[in-house]
Parts: C-alpha cells; structure tokens; sequence
C-alpha cells in the first residue's frame, strides 16, 4: 500500500485543529499570484514549494527564507520554479509564511507502529536530529508526567534552563504541545487510521510562542482499523480462569508409548517424581496400561474432564484428538512443532485453532515444552524446586525456559509458575501477565517474548492495573537478524526497539538483553523491596581485595550510581573499631580477609551498624573473594557473615538494599562451597551475584522501576507506595 505525502499546508491545518501554534501563510498558486496576497502577511516572509511529489524541500532548493519584499517573493518563486527537482515535479503551489523569529528548535515526530500503535517522538530540531540523534519515544496516549519525562530525557534539555547564559524556555509550553499531538483524544491517537508518519521539525520555540514552522504528514491510501483493546477482566475472573492450568486435578497425556520412551513419557514420570497427586490419563488408541497406568484410546474417553493435556504427537494427528465434547478439556499444551514455523503448517494451524474453540479448550503452544508450577505439583524439567516462590514467568521459547528454571534454581531463584506458550496461536503472553499481576503468590514477573502478538494490548493491561508489579522483559527478535531467527522459530514479526523502550519508560518494565541478566534482575525482584519515596542512588561497597573495590566503585559510576566518600563523622566511627593495617573504611570499604577474621567475622555487623545508622545509603553491595578464604586459620567467617547480615536486616528493616557477590576461582571445590552458601544466603533473603558488576547493573535497573514507581503517582494512579504495599501484602499473605 503506497502512503500518500499529505502538504505542509494541510499538515499545518490539521495541526491547527488541534491547538498547535503555526505560522500565518496562504497558497499561492504561482508568482503571480504570491505577488497579490504577501501584503496581507508581515515580512520577514518564507516561501516553499508545495509537491505531494517533493518529500525533502530543503534538499530539492524549495525554500527559501528571509524575504522582505513582495518583490523578493516573486523573484523566489520564479528561480525556485526553474530549479531540475522542483521543475520535473507536480506542483500543487507556493506556500508563502510570515517567518519564525530564531530560538530553540525542538522536533516532534511519531509513527504507527504495527504492534503497539502511535508512538510519539521528541527531540532536538533542526539538523541536530540526524546529527545528535538526541530522540526519546512515547506509546500514545501519554499522560503529562510523560510528557515531561520526555523532556527530561534528552541530553540537551539544559538548552532550556539558560545553559551558559542563553535564553530560557518554557518547558510547560512543550509539555502541553506533546500532549496536543500524543495525548489522550489529541491529533495522533484521532488520526490512527490514516497517519503512518508524522514529522514536526523544527518546532520553534521564541520564548513566548511554541510554533510549528515545517510539518510533514504520510498519511495511508486506506485506513487501517485501530488495534484492539486489551480486554478488561477482574483479578477474580482472571485467577478462576487460569486455575485448571496451574492447579490441575486431572492430567491427560498424548504420545506416551507402552513400548519406548518417548517425551510423553518422562513427562508422565517427572510429574510423579514430583509429587502430582491428581489423576493421569495416559491417552493411547491400542495399550491397556503405559507408565503402570490405565491408558484411554481417546480423550473422550477420559473418565473425568481433563484440566491439563499435554500433547506430544505428530503435528498431523492433533486436531482429529482434540475432537471433543465442549468442556471436556479446559487447557491444552502442544509441544509439538510443524505448524506456523513452517509455510506449509500455517493453513493446518488455523483448522487447530478453529477445532480448539469449538470444543472450547484454551491453546498453549504449539512448540513449546510444559508448564512449571511448584504449588500444582505440575513441572515438566527434571528436579525443579519443589518451593513455591516469588517469580512468575512466561517465556516463547521452551528451551530458555527450561535454563531459567535450572539456571535460576541454582542461583537461589524460586517460581510462581512458568508457562512456555510458543507460537502462542491461542493463550497470548499478555493473558498470562494478566494472570501473575492477579496471582497473590507472584511478587514480580519475567517475559522471553519474541512476538507479543498486540503489543497495544500489553501496554493496556501494563498502564491499566491496579496492582502494579516489576516486569523483566527479555526479547527475541529486537534486531533484525534476531527477526529473522524469530520468524523461523515462532513466526514472529518483532516490532522495533523504540516503542519497546517507550513501554518501558511507561510501566513497570525493565528491558534486559540475556538470560544472565533476566536471572539477576528476577532474584533481586524476589528478595528486595523497592523503595517508594526515591529512587535508588547511594551505594556503599564493601568486600575484600582493593583492585575489586576500585573495579567495583568504577562499575557503579558507570551505571548511574554513587559510591562516595563517607561524611567525616562516620569515618571517624569506623576508624575507632581498630582494623590491622591494610584496611581502609572510606568507601568502598577494603578490609581484607584478615579484618575480616576479626571476631569470627562477627566484626561485620559493628561495620554494619555504623553504615545503617549513620551513613544511611540507598543500597549495600557487599563482595567477597572465595578463594581468599581458603587457608586462612582454622576461623572461616564466611557463614557468621551471612548470620550477621541476616540479623543487622532484620533489626534494620529493608528499606537499605543489601546485595552479595561471592567470587569464585571457578574451581571445583570453591564453586561447591559457593553453592552452599547461596543457598544459606537465599534462606535468609539474600541476593547473590558472580561479580560486582552484576551487582551494579542490578541496582541501576532496580532505580529505574523505583522511578516508574514514583512516576505511577505522578500520572493519577495509587501512589507508588499503596500499588506496592498492596502487592507485598498479597505475597505474605
């Protein structure tokens, strides 16, 4: 569909009708004409070429500014006129405007995006925009505390405090020009059907007035139909809804084998290694028993309705089994593949979805590998935790999920759930959100998305809940050679990395690029509870070796973070608890193992007390180098440590972060004693990490879902603080 260039005359127009400030101008349609109506404008005049076939007129020669005189205008038309790029074109006329007096030239721009719908831009005009590419983005409608955050996004916003005794600008004035463009029933989200394009640059502000001097608009040759709304549903219905799949009583199994060992059946033997107390239908057309059950010939003949089916079966052969009574299957999981991964399974994907429907059963997959629910006693990795966590997940790839799971067990992480869904044709990431931001167990949530399917959906139920949680998203498919991987894994179509980061900038997401740092974020998520009056800033860095302090120091300036010097007063407390030499508290605190020794390492919490107490910093990341440790004395202060840490929490309350990094030399020994002390560490509530990069890159994401926490206030909603409050209440309860 070929888009239509709509003229700057009309773009003005339409930007008219909605408040925006233009130039005062008129069409002229040619010298002659110019030369009867420029009187009636105030010169400095502008002239410029008026072509639905000239997109850039700057680069064809069509403007021309500063013109004093009628005469001046005319003459400009007719060399302008004369010119190869604007003489081979179709000119619809002369747009003749009083000119702009200079000031600060600001850009704003926007595009339909095919997922998630108007996104709106704002930058630094003029040719500073390709230059600095100094841009931020916003998913439309946006709220005025968007607006402003995304003035404060650009690195150039000084520019409108007086930066080196320049002029002042109004900020307020811009914030509500956003707002008419991208705001709630403003000109983009009216014009969703038809507009692809939007481009406002330069947008010059004089001081008093905010003014539109250049305005480009692709409009569609059709309209396209705004995409769906997410549907409302109450927490109620949502957890009712869900329930069969996390919390099933009865389990039918497609595949299994009385003679072999197939997926199906390790399945049917992990779900009783792990404790599933409800009933199990292997389904088989021959076989009387299989795994040492009664097997069925069909689902149909399933003594009780099935809550959960797991499917491993040849792709040709599913839809013929799912041929039952309307409800005599709530959820079914295909692992099998074969369907929209490939051109010639598409047509048999849509006939499966159809046969779901009317039989009414909910679809996850194709493609994909289980469901993992500890509480359910329902898992499809080998030894998952049998605890019931914090951590609800849901992942397209079944594969990542199954590193998640088994990575994140070793790492101290426990789960809600976790639901791999695959080409997701029926059950959409977005429902499951739905399900852990309603789920009372589910503290924070992770997403592996490579395809959203309605990204406007995920950013209605993200803006709209009531019970905000942190979400960690990694995605598949944000370049476009990962597109391409992902299109040929679960036919996805990613959308681009700017509205995701606008998503993010909104709600309480935070973008991560692996699976290492979707495991790290989740596990502070689990332990730590953000903080709801200022955002995370303030580090003290503790540990032993003085090249990991100064690395480390480095590692949390580079995100953002400050790890300062103490006050004189606190230092002078530190200093009068007498270390050995060698030692140094002025922050990072360098205490060697031998400091550390003192008091079978209980000289940790005299340490700690003075930190809580007087320095009072946002965030404690405390390191220790394993190997240090090892053949130091017969005193090991490693477990006393973690004591001590429990206890100065728990005397001091959380609202100081506390994260750990134990080093190891990764021999195997040392990674031994490092996995006992994680897991003494994850008993009493602490975060672990590899290294203390880790530990800055955490707490940096860590601030920034605090802000988006202060920012929900700022947007009319509960206040951060009753959205949390009310979210840790449902977790311990």
């Amino acid at each position: 569909m070929n888009p239509v260039n709509l003229n700057e005359k009309a773009g003005k127009e339409l930007l008219e009708q909605f408040g925006v400030d233009t130039p005062q101008s008129f069409v002229a349609l040619n010298a002659q004409d110019a030369a009867k109506r420029t009187a009636a404008l105030r010169a400095p005049y502008v002239v410029k070429v008026v072509s639905g076939d000239i997109l850039h007129k700057s680069e064809a020669g069509g403007v021309t500014l500063g013109l004093e005189t009628t005469e001046q205008v005319v003459a400009a038309i007719e060399r302008m006129s004369r010119l190869p790029a604007i003489s081979e074109a179709r000119i619809d006329g002369w747009l003749v405007e009083e000119m702009v007096p200079s000031g600060l030239e600001i850009a704003i721009g926007g595009f339909y995006d095919t997922q998630f719908g108007p996104i709106i831009m704002l930058g630094l005009g003029g040719i500073y925009i390709e230059l600095l590419k100094d841009v931020t983005f916003r998913v439309c409608p946006i709220t005025e505390a968007d607006a402003r955050s995304m003035v404060a996004d650009l690195q150039t916003s000084k520019l409108f405090d007086g930066f080196r005794g320049g002029a002042v600008y109004d900020k307020e004035m811009l914030v509500q020009a956003l707002m008419k463009i991208g705001g709630e029933s403003a000109l983009f989200m009216t014009h969703q059907e038809n507009i692809e394009e939007l481009d406002i640059n330069p947008l010059i502000h004089t001081g008093d007035r905010l003014v539109a001097v250049d305005a480009r608009f692709i409009s569609r040759r059709t309209d396209r139909p705004a995409l769906p709304h997410a549907e409302r549903r109450n927490d109620e219905e949502v957890l009712e809804h869900f329930q069969p799949l996390f919390y099933p009583k009865t389990v039918a199994v497609l595949g299994a084998s009385a003679k072999e060992v197939t997926i199906a059946n390790t399945f049917i033997r992990r779900l009783r290694e792990f404790g599933f107390e409800g009933e199990i239908y292997p389904i088989h057309p021959k076989a009387e028993t299989v795994e040492g059950l009664k097997a069925y010939p069909s689902l149909a003949d399933a003594p009780k309705d099935v809550d959960y089916t797991y499917v491993a079966i040849g792709a040709g052969r599913i839809i013929s089994s799912l041929d039952v009574a309307p409800g005599k299957c709530r959820f079914v999981q295909i692992i099998s593949s074969g369907f929209d991964e490939t051109d010639d399974g598409k047509r048999q994907q849509a006939r499966l979805l159809e046969t779901a429907r009317g039989a009414g059963i909910r679809l996850l997959g194709p493609n994909c590998l289980g469901t993992y629910s500890p509480a359910g006693r329902l898992t499809f990795p080998k030894d998952a935790p049998l605890e019931t966590g914090s951590i609800g997940v849901v992942s397209q790839s079944g594969g990542l999920s199954t590193d998640i799971i088994k990575r994140g067990q070793w790492r101290g992480l426990r789960f809600s759930g976790l639901a791999t869904i695959g080409n997701s044709i029926d059950v959409k990431p977005v429902e499951l959100l739905q399900y852990y931001l309603a789920d009372p167990s589910t503290k924070a949530i992770g997403m592996y998305i490579e395809d959203v399917k309605n990204g406007r959906e995920l950013f209605d139920v993200l803006r709209a809940t009531a019970n905000p949680k942190p979400v960690v998203i990694l995605r598949g498919g944000a370049t476009q050679q990962g597109q391409l991987a992902a299109q040929s894994h679960t036919g996805a179509l990613a959308s681009g990395q700017e509205a995701w980061e606008a998503l993010a900038k909104q709600t309480f997401v935070e973008l991560v690029d692996t699976v290492d740092e979707f495991i790290n974020l989740l596990l502070a998520l689990q332990f730590l509870e953000l903080r709801i009056t200022t955002p995370t800033k303030n580090v003290v860095l503790f540990g032993n070796g003085g090249g990991s302090s100064v690395l480390g120091a480095d590692a949390f300036a580079r995100s953002d973070l400050s790890v300062m010097p103490f006050r004189p007063e606190v230092l002078s407390e530190l200093e009068a608890l007498g270390f050995p030499p060698g030692t140094s508290v002025l922050n990072p605190i360098d205490t060697p193992v031998r400091s550390l020794q003192e008091k079978d390492g209980f000289i940790a919490k005299e340490i700690l007390d003075i930190v809580y107490e007087k320095a009072k910093p946002d965030a404690i990341a405390m390191h220790l180098n394993l190997a240090a440790f090892v053949g130091r004395g017969t005193s090991n202060p490693l477990t006393n440590l973690i004591s001590v840490i429990t206890e100065v929490r728990a005397e001091r309350g959380a609202d100081i972060h506390f994260l750990l990094a134990l080093r190891s030399d990764r021999s195997e020994a040392l990674d031994a004693m490092r996995r006992e002390y994680i897991d003494i560490a994850r008993q009493s509530g602490i975060a672990v990490y590899d290294e203390v990069i880790d530990m800055a890159r955490v707490l940096r994401a860590v601030s920034n879902l605090e802000e988006r926490v202060i920012a929900h206030h700022d947007r009319g909603g509960r206040s951060g603080h009753e959205a949390l409050e009310s979210s840790r209440a449902a977790v311990l309860a």
